[in-house]
């Protein structure tokens, strides 16, 4: 199964343009944390931050494996709302666009940083599952980073290395690794600048609006015919949204790593059997199987390994 060209830069533009508000979404209610956590998590929030203040142009590269795709990315600011615009450069020229962003829209993660105010260090609760440490970065795109290593603590979560701008705490590079350290994917900056974007001039075949659903309006899709439930998550994985219990499709982060189960109802028997593909840190696991007489298609899609989407997946129960 691949991804393709649309999905993928409808992946890259909510990665860039929500990053800060997924890495965070773990960062309350904790115990004190070691100087190494707090430093890491005060970048981290400082990284938060920059999503609502910095306006940006540039060139990114991402790469999976032996692919890799060269985009231009600009986001904007103007009279309290955010506009994201990335063109892919490589192969037939798409864009994804998102206008009218409101600054002020915290998504979940987001929102619980804010809650002890950004003027402080956030709290520890992701260092319950990840480890830290801190230290000079390369320099990218002309800018000057620091460098975030961050180490899961159990084997249901991949490790990342960030590379955050000294000066404003922009996402610069991040590497996403899988076991042994290996690179599952990676996404930098090739040429940025700071400050308003310039008017683009490419030549663009499609392009597609990203959809911004907002956490706390639910899913205005299709609905199943009873309610279901996850029994078991990861620890320290929390909902991104207020979804209705019948609702297809439900999504989950621990503040670094998000996944999505969709569910649904099949008007025929399906043979007992899963099916994985992966592409990058990118799962997809989908299971047929019967619930409560009904015969059902789990699917887990993320950034979690194979057997973290297969756990969640066997865990799904409809409730009677």
């Amino acid at each position: 199964m691949g991804i393709t060209a649309r999905s993928l830069l409808q992946t890259l533009v909510v990665n860039v343009a929500i990053a800060a508000c997924l890495f965070s979404s773990s960062l309350a209610l904790a115990a004190s944390c070691t100087e190494a956590d707090a430093e890491a998590l005060g970048w981290l929030a400082k990284m938060s931050r920059s999503y609502r203040e910095v306006a940006y142009q540039g060139v990114v590269t991402f790469q999976r494996g032996d692919d890799l795709q060269v985009m231009q990315i600009a986001r904007s600011m103007e009279d309290g709302r955010s506009r994201e615009l990335l063109t892919r450069l490589t192969g037939q020229g798409a864009s994804v666009v998102r206008m009218d962003h409101p600054l002020n829209c915290t998504h979940p993660g987001q929102h619980l940083l804010l809650l002890g105010g950004l003027e402080q260090a956030p709290d520890c609760a992701l260092a319950k599952y990840y480890r830290f440490q801190v230290g000079d970065g390369d320099r990218i795109a002309g800018r000057q980073g620091v460098r975030v290593q961050i180490q899961p603590r159990d084997v249901y979560r991949y490790g990342y290395i960030l590379e955050l701008d000294r000066e404003t705490g922009l996402l610069l590079r991040i590497s996403t690794l899988g076991r042994g350290d290996q690179v599952l994917e990676r996404f930098q900056f090739a040429d940025l600048h700071l400050g308003e974007p310039r008017a683009q001039q490419r030549e663009v075949q499609t392009v597609h609006p990203a959809r911004h659903p907002h956490p706390d309006v639910p899913d205005s899709g299709p609905a199943l015919s009873a309610p279901w439930q996850v029994s078991w998550l990861p620890g320290g994985f929390t909902p991104t949204d207020s979804a209705a219990a019948s609702s297809v499709r439900r999504t989950y982060t621990d503040g670094l790593a998000v996944f999505s189960i969709f569910l649904e109802q099949l008007s025929r028997e399906l043979q007992p059997g899963e099916g994985v593909a992966r592409e990058g840190s990118t799962t997809s696991y989908t299971r047929g199987m019967r619930l409560s007489g009904q015969a059902v298609l789990v699917t887990v899609v993320g950034e979690v390994p194979v057997n973290t989407a297969r756990m969640v997946a066997d865990s799904v129960r409809m409730v009677r």
